[in-house]
């Protein structure tokens, strides 16, 4: 996905670009919270050394649906924004977010 949306000498835009990376970094880092709380709790109900073929399968496809759910929830809220922001007259302020 490319956030670069705008003429790249403007620094209005350049510094708008940078916000929307650094959001979508911080999305990124608050998703991997949230799956490493939620799927451990899930799969691996007492910690040991090594994780069993079972604890292995189930973080996987925890991890799996979780990011799956995730991205259609952050399109959805994003084609939201967009069109309240385009009925309201507003600009694009949200494109590129991943939220």
């Amino acid at each position: 996905m490319s956030f670069n949306t705008s003429n790249a000498s403007d620094p209005k835009s350049q510094i708008m670009d940078q916000i929307r990376q650094e959001a979508a970094v911080n999305n990124a880092r608050a998703l991997i919270s949230k799956v490493n709380g939620h799927c451990f709790e899930k799969c691996i109900p007492s910690p040991g050394t090594s994780l069993s073929g079972r604890e292995e399968r189930c973080l996987s496809a925890c991890m799996e649906k979780y990011i799956a759910t995730w991205n259609v929830v952050s399109r959805t809220y994003i084609a939201q924004v967009q069109k309240s922001a385009g009925q309201a007259g507003g600009g694009g302020v949200i494109d590129g977010l991943g939220v």
